[in-house]
C-alpha cells in the first residue's frame, strides 16, 4: 500500500493547470455509448482511478479504447457485445450507474451491478429508477445488479424529487434516443451537468436548459461520434485554492472557469483571503491573518459538497470559531476524526461540524476515509507543525491526478511511498 508524507510549513507559491472535471469525465465516458456510428475523441480527460476503471469497464463491453495524448481518449462504440455490466470494476464506483442510461437508450435493455463509491452516506438510485419508468422501461433489481429493458422509451414530463446530479445526468442521456418530447423539472444546475448535454448536443442530441431547473430533451433517432474537451474540473480547482489559503501562499489557478468558483472565492474572501480573476485563471494569495467563517452546502450555485472536507481541514487551522452545516450527505464528517489527531478542535453534532480553529495543527498517522477527506488530510498536513504520513490514498487517487507532483511543484514537501 502506497502513502503520502507530508512535511508542513511551506507556503505555496507558484502556478497550476487544473485538469478536466473527474464528475463531468465519468459521465461523459460512459455516454459515448449512445455514438452508434464513428469515434467519440475527448480530450482534457484527467488522469485519475475512477477514468481507468471506466476504460476498463467500456473494454468489457466491446468498446475500443484507446490513449491518443496523454489526456485525450478515442472511444469507438459501434460494436458493442454485450449489454451486461456486471464486472468489479462496475461495483467499484458509483458512476458506473450511468451505464444503465446509456445502455437502456441505444439498446433498450442493460444489466448493470448494483454501484459503489465513496462511503459518505445512503446514495440511493430511486430518482434515476423513477425516472426511468416514467420513459417506459421496466426495472427489476435482483441479485445485486439492476435488470431494465424497454420495448421503446417514450419522451415524458419527469420531476425529481430532490435535486440529484446523478438522476438528472442519467435521465438526460436516457432520453437523448426516446421518442419525442421529454422535460425534467427539479434538476441540478452543476457545471458538470451542463458539460454532459453539451456533450450530447456534440453527439446529435436535442438538449435545451441545461444549467437552469428545467431541461427540455428533443429525442433523436441516432447520434454519433464526436470530438469533445472535458470542462475544467471546479472541485479540483477549489482544493487548490483552499491549499493557497490554508499555507497562506500564492497561488495562480490555470485552466479554471472562475465563475464555477464563485461560492469558494465568496468565502475565501469572507476569511481575509485575496483572490484575483482572469478570463481563464484564479489568483488566491494571503497577506494578513485568516478569520473563521461559517458555510452551509447547497446544490449549485451554492457551496459544493465536494469541497467541505478541505475547508474542514483550513478552519482547523484559523483563529476563531468556525461552523460547517452539510445539507447533501448525512454521513460526510468522517474525516473529523482524522483530524483530531492532528490536534484539530472539531465537534460534530449531527450534520453539523463546530469548529475551534488552532493556529497550529500537529502531524501524524492519518488515513483517507474517502475521496474528499483525503484531499482534507493534505492540506491539514501542509500547515501542520512536523510529518504527516496519509494512508488509504487509492481514495485520493480516484479524483486528483498526481497530486504529489503539482503540490511539489509549488514548492511543498511532499512524496509517495510504499
Amino acid at each position: 500500500m502506497e502513502k503520502l508524507i507530508i512535511r508542513g510549513g511551506n507556503a505555496l507559491k507558484g502556478a497550476v493547470d487544473i485538469n478536466g472535471a473527474k464528475n463531468a469525465a465519468v459521465a461523459i465516458l460512459p455516454a459515448a455509448i449512445l455514438a452508434s456510428s464513428g469515434k467519440c475523441v475527448i480530450d482534457n480527460i484527467p488522469d485519475i482511478e475512477d477514468v481507468h476503471c471506466l476504460e476498463r469497464i467500456l473494454k468489457s463491453l466491446g468498446c475500443v479504447v484507446e490513449k491518443t495524448e496523454s489526456n485525450t481518449l478515442s472511444i469507438d462504440a459501434t460494436n458493442i457485445i454485450t449489454v451486461d455490466a456486471c464486472t468489479d470494476d462496475v461495483r467499484r464506483m458509483r458512476a458506473s450507474y450511468y451505464f444503465i442510461g446509456a445502455l437502456l437508450a441505444r439498446f433498450k435493455e442493460a444489466r448493470v451491478e448494483l454501484p459503489g463509491g465513496c462511503p459518505i452516506g445512503v446514495r440511493p438510485i430511486d430518482q434515476h429508477i423513477k425516472g426511468f419508468e416514467a420513459l417506459g422501461a421496466k426495472v427489476v433489481i435482483e441479485h445485486g445488479a439492476v435488470k431494465i429493458f424497454a420495448e421503446k422509451l417514450v419522451g415524458a414530463n419527469i420531476f425529481f424529487d430532490v435535486v440529484s446530479v446523478g438522476a438528472t445526468i442519467n435521465l438526460m442521456i436516457a432520453a437523448t434516443l426516446a421518442e419525442g418530447k421529454t422535460v425534467l423539472e427539479n434538476v441540478a444546475r452543476e457545471p458538470h451537468v451542463v458539460d454532459v448535454a453539451n456533450f450530447l448536443n456534440s453527439m446529435g442530441a436535442n438538449i435545451k436548459g441545461a444549467g437552469t431547473d428545467i431541461i427540455r430533451i428533443k429525442g433523436v433517432k441516432e447520434l454519433k461520434g464526436c470530438n469533445y474537451s472535458v470542462v475544467p474540473d471546479q472541485i479540483e480547482a477549489g482544493t487548490f485554492m483552499i491549499a493557497a489559503a490554508a499555507t497562506k501562499g500564492d497561488v495562480t489557478l490555470q485552466n479554471v472557469i472562475p465563475k464555477h468558483l464563485e461560492s469558494i472565492s465568496a468565502k475565501l474572501l469572507e476569511m481575509g483571503a485575496c483572490i484575483e480573476e482572469g478570463d481563464e485563471s484564479v489568483r488566491v494569495y494571503v497577506d494578513g491573518d485568516l478569520k473563521g467563517v461559517n458555510i452551509k452546502t447547497a446544490p449549485y450555485p451554492g457551496f459544493p459538497t465536494d469541497v467541505q472536507q478541505p475547508m474542514c481541514a483550513l478552519l482547523s487551522s484559523v483563529i476563531g470559531k468556525s461552523m460547517i452545516v452539510e445539507t447533501i450527505w448525512e454521513n460526510r464528517h468522517k474525516h473529523v476524526d482524522e483530524l483530531k489527531k492532528m490536534k484539530a478542535d472539531i465537534k460534530v453534532e449531527g450534520r453539523t461540524a463546530i469548529i475551534e480553529g488552532n493556529e497550529k495543527l500537529v502531524g501524524a498517522a492519518v488515513k483517507a476515509t474517502d475521496l474528499r477527506a483525503g484531499a482534507a488530510m493534505v492540506i491539514a498536513g501542509l500547515t501542520a507543525e512536523g510529518i504527516t504520513e496519509i494512508s488509504n490514498i487509492e481514495h485520493i487517487d480516484r479524483g486528483y491526478p498526481h497530486i504529489e507532483d503539482k503540490f511539489r511543484a509549488l514548492g511543498a514537501d511532499i512524496r509517495r511511498e510504499e
